[in-house]
């Protein structure tokens, strides 16, 4: 009977790639500016070698995710084929995206789902009524989790003393006047939330914009991703939002929870 080769538990130290990690580094830098680039800049801005952030970008370009001249060097479409596989093959994306279709139509509001990335949240997708075209975040878009309702949803999955720590490490700086940083009122807010099962952030985020989530959570009650729904300060307020919002991302959140593995 032919060995079996034996799994590797864990990554090694010599498993990394770091030519890998530089190149991504690299693409990163490149949402920081509306315009192309340099070669220096770049370099600068992904804190490397100028010699090795022009190997990069070559090899970037041979692939069809660069393009430049020489001289100034910007992204292609080509990239966005990267975070298409994402949404591609994302389970919760797949399964939420009639849900805020659905919760978008009967609120004429925009719905948006979002998933926690180390101390961020990211939006994964959105849903638009037919009257509303540009408004709302876009796909993509990072917020400090701490300060936003869909964050202070999916923290709720942690225990006290986990979520303690978890604040405690994070980078806490106020976006507005009202913005809370203290440790130590945000996990009395986060598990006043937790057993409310909602979440709802009054101008933290931004400074005249409310919002609302409810947690999204798989068959076996795990909280995976949030979905939520906000408003202008002077459009919705708080007891708006808990009357009319509330009860449609909380049976768009119970009716996925089967489908979720």
């Amino acid at each position: 009977m032919p060995k079996l080769k034996r799994e590797e538990s864990s990554p090694r130290a010599t498993d990394f790639v770091e030519s890998l990690d530089r190149g991504l580094r690299l693409l990163k830098v490149f949402g920081e500016s509306t315009a192309p680039m340099s070669l220096s800049e770049i370099a600068r801005a992904a804190d490397l070698p100028r010699a090795t952030a022009r190997r990069i970008l070559f090899t970037l370009q041979h692939g069809g995710y660069v393009s430049g001249d020489g001289k100034l060097f910007a992204l292609t479409p080509q990239v966005l084929t990267l975070a298409a596989s994402y949404l591609r093959s994302s389970q919760v994306v797949s399964v939420l995206q009639p849900v805020l279709d659905q919760v978008a139509s009967e609120a004429q509001e925009i719905s948006s789902l979002a998933v926690l990335d180390g101390d961020d949240v990211v939006f994964i997708a959105r849903g638009s009524p037919a009257r509303v075209f540009s408004a709302g975040i876009d796909i993509g878009y990072r917020l400090p989790a701490f300060c936003t309702s869909v964050g202070r949803a999916m923290l709720g999955k942690y225990d006290d003393p986990e979520l303690a720590k978890r604040l405690t490490a994070m980078r806490r700086e106020a976006l507005t006047p009202q913005t809370v940083t203290d440790a130590k009122r945000l996990v009395a807010t986060i598990a006043a939330d937790r057993s409310q099962g909602y979440s709802l952030v009054d101008r933290e985020a931004e400074p005249h914009f409310r919002s609302i989530s409810v947690p999204v959570r798989r068959y076996d009650d795990a909280i995976v991703a949030a979905i939520n729904m906000g408003a202008h300060v002077d459009r919705v307020s708080k007891e708006q939002m808990i009357k009319r919002f509330l009860p449609l991302l909380a049976r768009g959140a119970e009716q996925v929870k089967s489908q979720l593995l």
